[in-house]
């Protein structure tokens, strides 16, 4: 899967891009069908919920660009299928942070992993504002580099960054 060419910076999502990425389930669809397409039954299976809610969610990813439909196949029953392939566009702009939807769906994805195989850190810097931002801008750059040079015969993983304030140190 290729991303959308960035200039550098991402852009504000519009009311309905955030709207769509507002939600944790639509995150984890997106996760669901990036770099391979995925069915509405295959997504909510793997998902655990119903192929009725999942399509609600499919068509409104779909109509804000987030998913792409790809060519129709057939079922084993021969019935039409529909994949959907996540279009990389989430990445090119800035993630509304005004809720927990992000924070959720990875807490949601994490809890189906065993615990040893989650490799965390957790650490308290000081640093300036300037500093605070570089530091950002580095993780990105970091995580960006991976995900253009991505081994296809590699093990899918997650990578969750959180820089916040903490609230347990003055």
């Amino acid at each position: 899967m290729t991303r959308p060419e960035s200039d550098g910076g991402r852009r504000p999502a519009t009311d309905a891009e955030a709207r769509a990425l507002a939600s944790t389930i639509r995150l984890r669809i997106l996760r669901a069908c990036l770099g391979e397409p995925h069915t509405n039954k295959e997504i909510a299976g793997a998902l655990g919920k119903d192929p009725a809610t999942i399509l609600h969610h499919v068509r409104t990813l779909v109509d804000t660009g987030f998913l792409e439909a790809q060519e129709v196949r057939r079922g084993t029953r021969g019935s039409r299928e529909i994949p959907y392939l996540a279009t990389g566009k989430s990445w090119q702009m800035e993630t509304p942070a005004k809720d927990s939807a992000m924070l959720n769906a990875f807490l949601e994805e994490v809890a189906l992993v065993p615990v040893e195989e989650v490799d965390t850190m957790r650490a308290g810097l000081r640093l300036t504002a300037e500093r605070r931002e570089e530091l950002s801008r580095r993780f990105t750059a970091l995580v960006e580099e991976y995900f253009e040079n991505e081994d296809p015969d590699g093990e899918a993983c997650s990578v969750f960054l959180s820089i916040h304030p903490d609230p347990n140190r003055t």
